[in-house]
């Protein structure tokens, strides 16, 4: 099964999508990685669409990704007076550390994490944004605030605090259970909430202990501070643009997510660009034409991978969504413009013999007009460092690995295909050779580019390229 495109798409589970008939309609559709939300459901309920996603694994003969979202820390107030509480912009308000049923003047934030972090002139955005205060005083006892935007509050609303880097985990024990969980299970992407410092990065990655990949949520202010840092730690990158899109201007969010995108390809990392993507098709059949040109920003500007949430977790539509979705991306990657758009957002490729070797491939491919290029990779460095190319043919990721085979699923421009590892030059020759055939992406006399790493095995050693013509003896030149 091929795709017509490049960039991927991933897709969340939900109520509406968790049956297997539906799962395999979702993937026909297009769906690459599926994303297994963990602030939401049971680990029995993760489990059954886990099994069902590889039985339509086996059942296709395609990998597919698997995503676990950690729920992370959730900041939240407490309960206020009636279930809801109404600040009007200049009111004076209070919050305090503990108790129930609050007015205005003991408004409860059982978190004293943020009474040790945040000081004057700082905001608190609560429920989304909808209400925003302004520390004016810290006491041992309370936070004194000005209401600037006022509204309506209620029960246990989450809060932001754009300004307030707070000494928190981003692993609570319940994510710790659920990451514990997830290894069990045998999921390929680890998705990281609430990330603000390369520290946090790390005590996940020392967690995780390789068993799969590690995906950085950016949707705190603090992380764009060490965004360097925190990508070189990472495996992936989600731009989680509603979270962030809380806490910056919204006239921010469309300039940071070309950045996060621009740095992912430069450390060679896939990103994925995320959130109210399509979100009208929750109730919609069709999205609005901003929606569409959303997603067609996101594949213009080079991502790996765009993401529906509860258009195909809770909405009425998914398996339409899915599709849309595909069609918006291959009708943008056939536009006259697309090919001059990567490239003009193409970073600097690393000064070393394997990222030139790679960038090397991908330019020839373009050049003699070859049907594919042949990535030979343990790990999927050598696909990804084609890959952050952007070359105008397919990659054919060839690895001895599953959970690789799996992982690629979610790179730009990759078809995996799990095979036995080659011993020997002329090993590797025959079989691009018979890969590009079986998959359906070239045939005699056509060309092929093969890139590897020699001696085989050897995670990394991007060292060698080779053109193959098909159909002739002895592999071409």
């Amino acid at each position: 099964m091929r795709r017509h495109r490049h960039a991927k798409i991933v897709a969340t589970v939900g109520p509406v999508s968790a049956a297997p008939e539906r799962l395999r309609a979702l993937f026909l559709a297009g769906v690459d990685t599926f994303r297994l939300n963990f602030s939401h459901g049971h680990h029995d309920d993760h489990a059954k669409v886990y099994r069902a996603i590889r039985d339509l694994e086996r059942e296709t003969g395609r990998p597919i990704g698997i995503l676990q979202d950690l729920q992370g820390p959730k900041i939240r107030i407490g309960t206020v007076a009636g279930g809801r509480l109404t600040l009007k912009a200049g009111d004076s308000v209070r919050f305090v550390r503990g108790g129930e049923a609050g007015d205005a003047q003991a408004i409860p934030l059982p978190h004293p994490e943020i009474f040790a972090s945040v000081t004057p002139g700082q905001d608190l955005l609560i429920d989304d944004g909808r209400v925003r205060v302004r520390v004016t005083g810290v006491t041992d006892d309370g936070l004194e605030a000005e209401v600037v935007t006022g509204g309506v509050i209620s029960d246990r609303k989450g809060v932001n605090l754009p300004g307030t880097v707070l000494a928190l985990s981003p692993l609570t024990e319940k994510d710790r259970a659920d990451l514990a969980f997830g290894l069990e299970l045998g999921v390929d992407w680890i998705a990281l909430s609430f990330v603000q410092t390369p520290s946090d990065v790390i005590e996940a990655r020392g967690l995780i202990g390789g068993r799969a990949g590690l995906m950085t949520k950016i949707e705190k202010p603090s992380a764009l501070e060490h965004i360097e840092d925190i990508v070189r730690l990472s495996d992936a990158v989600m731009v989680a643009r509603g979270d962030l899109g809380v806490e910056l201007p919204p006239e921010d969010v469309p300039g940071r997510q070309k950045e996060l995108v621009r740095a992912c390809r430069r450390a060679v990392k896939p990103v994925i660009v995320a959130t109210q993507m399509l979100d009208s098709m929750v109730s919609a059949p069709s999205p609005t034409r901003a929606e569409a040109s959303d997603v067609a920003t996101a594949v213009y500007d080079g991502a790996d991978a765009v993401m529906l949430s509860a258009e195909s977790a809770v909405g009425q539509y998914p398996v339409e969504a899915v599709g849309m979705m595909d069609r918006i991306i291959r009708r943008t990657e056939q536009h006259r413009l697309y090919r001059s758009l990567v490239a003009a957002s193409e970073p600097e490729v690393e000064d070393s013999p394997p990222h030139a070797v790679a960038a090397a491939g991908a330019g020839l491919a373009d050049a003699i007009a070859a049907k594919a290029i042949v990535a030979f990779t343990s790990s999927g460095t050598t696909a990804a460092r084609i890959a952050r190319k952007r070359p105008s043919v397919p990659i054919l990721a060839v690895t001895p690995d599953a959970g690789v085979s799996r992982r690629l699923s979610l790179f730009w421009g990759a078809h995996s295909v799990l095979s036995e590892d080659v011993a020997s030059y002329e090993a590797m020759v025959a079989k691009a050779a018979e890969v590009a055939t079986q998959e359906g992406f070239a045939q005699s006399p056509d060309l092929v580019v093969v890139v590897a790493g020699i001696p085989f095995g050897s995670t990394g050693s991007t060292n060698n390229l080779r053109v193959v013509e098909l159909g002739r003896a002895g592999g071409g030149a």
